[in-house]
């Protein structure tokens, strides 16, 4: 994954750490023993950089484009002609902001295209059709708004553990969460009544899957769905969501969330979210707008409705509870719900300092001359990070997991990534100011570290080399033996085994050996825990505490009792 605009405002420090030589640009070959046939006809891959096979923008979906315009996904047209899957397809529409601007787009440019379900396919490079290989379908992340599958590179996850990995398109922003009466009303299925076209789109791509993985040697009844950040998140709804029963056997979620946004709410407003769907209608298509005038929109009316002052994509209702494929009460209401969630094993976890990717550049928080960053006091700066990030995990982990538990699911993991090695350019010292942030467990699960571009000469140094590779080849050999079994053991022996969760909050802390290695240990969350602590901590005095506490509840108002019971804030 890349994070543009983060990367530029680094990457002045990665120069030092840079080769003088240009690098040759790798050029696909259609590779003849890697043809397949399918129902849609026939495609050819090729032999990546790394020696895996790869089959990219491979169509799970008819294009969803004019009269498809928010309606469930339709089944895949057929190929005009051999497909050459040589190259990545075009991002879904999104309007780029400063994580996903880079050196190719400025801030707040709408890109991509509406013809864009498609799905990129990564094998070991002998692999035979009738292997019947355990399969991961990754989600990508990006807060359902933006991002893509081609940012993730699942060759050395295919080739080192032997799994098919397929990393997914779905619809972004409000083509993807739109709740209206009028589009409701001329439903032509009963599924286009949904408010969700993300996780339908992930449904075909599941069933994609489902009817075609083996011809790629993926075994169809092991299929293992995994995301990060978004990704997760939209794993959590697969797991409440009716139509995609069956078509995934295990699930692993990092750093994902469980809110969901009530119908009426998204379609009249009254939440978090600047923008709700009849509003959002009319600025789309006027007063009155049926769902044809509002399909017979142009990409940009459609996005103008959600631009900021500055041209950014402000925020919009995501994950909402439509009755068709979320029900009343969202993905928690479905976790305490007996049969409400998947019957399937899983795994969910955080990283220590998620918050961190966000606080590196808060001006209240840290200094910067030129693209030097350091923390303006670092015990601030810890605090500020470690309440929002405790409450991530409480979130993500603790909420959900003490529910299922509830109703006597024990097939439950959980972990905690504390990577924190990253290097150092004077006093710009990544290890404090990224530390185990939001998104560094990515490279480490797919062996591939690329995660800030031009910064990761910084990040990803000779000096921390041997200890990332060994974690990664551990992450990979805990989430592969998962995919294999619905278990994840010890990973093929690269650790201990690891426990199923209990009350203790048993979990799995990766990390490599120089920090004590992946090892087993106990802790629990609780928003009334976290409050306490707040209210007690020493390093920052009382203006911080408030301050930090009025941050959480206001991205998560339901958590004021908690807080308002361990501290005396003013309002």
């Amino acid at each position: 994954m890349r994070l543009g605009h983060l990367a530029l405002g680094l990457a002045a420090l990665a120069v030092a750490a840079c080769s003088s030589e240009e690098e040759v640009a790798f050029e696909p070959v259609p590779a003849e023993d890697l043809v397949r046939t399918i129902g849609q006809g026939e495609l050819v891959g090729f032999e990546t950089e790394s020696g895996a096979a790869a089959w990219m923008a491979v169509p799970y979906a008819a294009p969803p484009v004019g009269n498809l315009r928010w309606r469930a996904p339709r089944p895949p047209l057929a190929f005009e002609a051999r497909l050459e899957a040589l190259e990545a397809g075009p991002v879904c529409p999104q309007v780029t902001n400063n994580l996903s601007a880079g050196e190719t787009y400025e801030i707040g440019e709408l890109i991509g295209s509406e013809d864009c379900l498609t799905l990129d396919i990564y094998a070991p490079r002998d692999v035979r059709p009738d292997e019947a290989l355990p399969v991961m379908m990754w989600i990508h992340g990006g807060a359902n708004t933006w991002g893509s599958s081609s940012a993730y590179d699942g060759s050395e996850l295919a080739r080192l553990q032997g799994v098919i990995v397929v990393s997914v398109q779905y619809r972004l922003g409000p083509l993807g969460f739109l709740a209206h009466p009028e589009l409701r009303a001329d439903a032509e299925i009963p599924d286009d009544a949904a408010a969700n076209y993300a996780l339908l789109d992930l449904v075909a791509a599941l069933q994609w899957i489902s009817g075609n993985i083996d011809t790629f040697g993926g075994d169809p009844n092991r299929v293992t769905v995994f995301g990060e950040s978004a990704g997760a998140y939209n794993i959590a709804g697969l797991m409440a969501t009716p139509q995609a029963r069956g078509l995934f056997h295990r699930a692993i979620m990092q750093s994902g969330g469980t809110a969901s946004v009530p119908l009426e709410i998204a379609e009249q407003g009254g939440g978090n979210d600047a923008v709700a769907g009849l509003a959002a209608a009319i600025a789309i298509a006027g007063e009155g707008a049926d769902g044809a005038a509002l399909r017979r929109a142009s990409l940009e009316a459609v996005y103008a409705a959600y631009r900021d002052e500055d041209g950014e994509l402000t925020s919009m209702p995501r994950m909402i509870e439509d009755g068709v494929t979320l029900p009343e009460g969202g993905i928690l209401a479905a976790a305490e719900t007996p049969g409400g969630f998947a019957d399937v094993p899983l795994i969910t976890g955080t990283n220590r300092d998620e918050m961190k990717l966000y606080t590196v550049f808060d001006p209240r928080l840290t200094r910067r001359l030129g693209p030097l960053v350091w923390p303006k006091g670092e015990d601030r700066y810890e605090a500020a990070v470690e309440y929002p990030s405790r409450i991530w995990r409480y979130n993500a982990v603790d909420g959900l997991l003490n529910r299922l538990a509830a109703n006597g699911r024990t097939d439950l993991w959980a972990y905690r990534f504390d990577w924190d090695e990253g290097g150092s350019v004077l006093v710009t010292d990544t290890s404090v100011l990224l530390g185990a942030s939001h998104a560094m467990e990515i490279p480490f699960v797919f062996n591939h570290f690329e995660l800030f571009g031009s910064f990761d000469s910084v990040l990803f140094n000779a000096r921390n080399e041997v200890g990332r590779l060994e974690l990664a080849d551990t992450m990979g050999a805990y989430w592969a033996q998962f995919a294999a079994t619905g278990e994840p053991g010890d990973g093929i022996g690269m650790g201990p085994d690891w426990p199923q969760w209990t009350d203790t909050g048993a979990a799995l802390r990766f990390d490599t050996l120089d920090d004590g290695g992946t090892e087993v240990f106990s802790r629990t969350e609780s928003p009334l825990a976290i409050a306490s602590d707040l209210a007690s901590d020493e390093r920052i005095d009382d203006e911080a505490r408030c301050r930090i506490a009025r941050g959480i509840v206001g991205r998560q108002p339901s958590l004021a009792d908690a807080f308002q019971a361990a501290m005396t804030c003013e309002p």
